[in-house]
């Protein structure tokens, strides 16, 4: 186990992202747990998915007055992001403000180029320039590509992504570990597996499956069904978000006298992965139950088992050894149990079911 060496206390916290799913989870986390912390919030709103989830989001989130601040802006410029360390000094950075999505970056390539990797050298060059404590990044699984071991280890080589969506957030660690070596800039890491839960992102397939079949649409499954997926609970990622933000990689000097780089990597993973149809089962019950969709609903006729598409991988498995040896936690949160939560919020924030065939 490490030994915490980030105070959180009375520091600032800027988290890009903040209206995303991950990024809204966190500054909740944080401005619940820690009295003290102050946190500067970024996120462009762009319009990937429904901006008013975004916005129900911040809406949450203004209810704890000065302690959170929210500029809507993009870190793509440089100049946006340094002026938040010159106006707010913040200690501890975490990005989460990445354009997400393996598919959508087949189409739409150039949100990737601007948002994950210029953001994230403007991020870079702000720490070189701006003393921090700690740098936390969010990486992702879809970096281990379609490596045949499993489960999937920090250790494991991972250079054939098959997106440019993993390419660039196996990009990302690449320019950290550079910057980590060049200017002793502490950074973490994180390699999320398939985070589901309560007002997520309606493009993954929990939401979007819903979405289509509360309107009589039909759900696709990709690879005829032959696919696992580590569905990782939202609550489970935060808790290790913050454990982590706490230890920075400790400051060392090599025998060169250089800096050995004070960098880590971690899975964040439910290490338990499930078949897509068993996900579909245990959704569609959860949805009867919560009212979402009616006793009677005829599933079958709403399913579709298609091919494998472009970018994806037939099988997500975290071994999150690494995390339960340094902060003793691992993701615990059962995948029935995780879409209960979902179907109850789905429920309460959309109404119940309203489908007439």
């Amino acid at each position: 186990m490490v030994t915490y060496n980030v105070s959180l206390a009375n520091k600032v916290v800027w988290v890009m992202g903040a209206a995303g799913f991950i990024g809204a989870n966190l500054v909740k986390r944080l401005l619940n747990e820690f009295d003290s912390v102050k946190v500067v919030g970024i996120d462009s709103i762009t319009e990937y998915y429904d901006v008013r989830l975004k916005y129900e989001r911040l809406q949450e989130l203004s209810a704890y007055g000065d302690r959170f601040v929210f500029i809507k802006d993009s870190i793509a410029k440089k100049e946006i992001v340094e002026s938040i360390f010159t106006n707010y000094h913040p200690q501890v950075v975490v990005n989460l403000a990445a354009q997400a999505g393996v598919r959508y970056s087949i189409t739409n390539p150039d949100a990737y180029i601007e948002s994950n990797l210029i953001g994230f050298y403007n991020i870079l060059e702000a720490c070189r320039h701006y003393s921090v404590e700690h740098l936390v990044y969010a990486s992702s699984s879809s970096v281990y590509g379609s490596n045949k071991k499993v489960p999937y280890s920090t250790d494991d080589k991972v250079d054939n992504p098959v997106s440019l969506y993993a390419a660039t957030k196996k990009s990302n660690e690449l320019m950290a570990h550079a910057y980590s070596k060049l200017y002793n800039i502490p950074s973490t890491g994180l390699r999320f597996f398939t985070v589901y839960g309560p007002c997520g992102r309606p493009d993954m397939a929990y939401f979007s499956f819903t979405n289509k079949l509360l309107k009589g649409e039909t759900i696709q499954i990709f690879n005829y069904g032959n696919c696992k997926r580590d569905f990782t609970y939202i609550d489970d990622i935060i808790e290790g978000i913050v454990r982590i933000m706490q230890y920075a990689p400790e400051k060392k000097n090599g025998d060169d006298g250089l800096p050995i780089p004070p960098y880590k990597v971690y899975n964040i993973g439910n290490n338990s992965p499930e078949n897509l149809l068993d996900f579909v089962t245990i959704l569609q019950e959860e949805l009867i139950a919560a009212k979402v969709l009616p006793d009677d609903y005829d599933f079958e006729t709403h399913k579709e088992l298609v091919p494998m598409q472009p970018g994806d991988v037939p099988v997500t498995y975290a071994d999150t050894t690494p995390l339960e040896q340094d902060f003793g936690f691992k993701p615990s949160t059962s995948l029935r149990e995780g879409l209960r939560k979902f179907a109850g919020w789905y429920a309460k924030y959309y109404g119940t079911f309203k489908y007439h065939p």
